[in-house]
């Protein structure tokens, strides 16, 4: 199971994970498929997961870019939404979050 999650997520300096190896889209898909395949009896969750979001993973293939920025973007939406009780109005809410994005506020002086 490690060697499994090993080649998927970072593999070693030796063997690299599959989506650093594939020198295009189709050996990745290739890859991705027989990861997948392998690692099915021991991470079920796991390969539901990315069969079901199957398209999107294979896109990483096409350009070597990730949704981390937008992910991280919701995450900080979600935080300032969440301290946020008590703003009067969605405009109080909207300049918080420009703010946290166009300056470095920090609150805690």
């Amino acid at each position: 199971m490690h060697s499994l999650k090993e080649e998927f997520t970072c593999g070693t300096l030796r063997e690299r994970n599959l989506f650093d190896t594939s020198e295009d889209p189709g050996t990745g898909i290739l890859g991705l498929l027989d990861w997948l395949e392998k690692a099915e009896p021991y991470y079920q969750k796991s390969v539901n997961t990315i069969k079901r979001w199957f398209g999107e993973v294979a896109g990483y293939f096409d350009n070597k870019t990730t949704n981390g920025v937008v992910e991280g973007i919701n995450n900080k939406l979600k935080l300032i939404k969440r301290s946020g009780f008590g703003f009067k109005n969605f405009r109080n809410f909207e300049i918080r979050a420009l703010l946290s994005w166009h300056y470095n506020v920090n609150l805690a002086r």
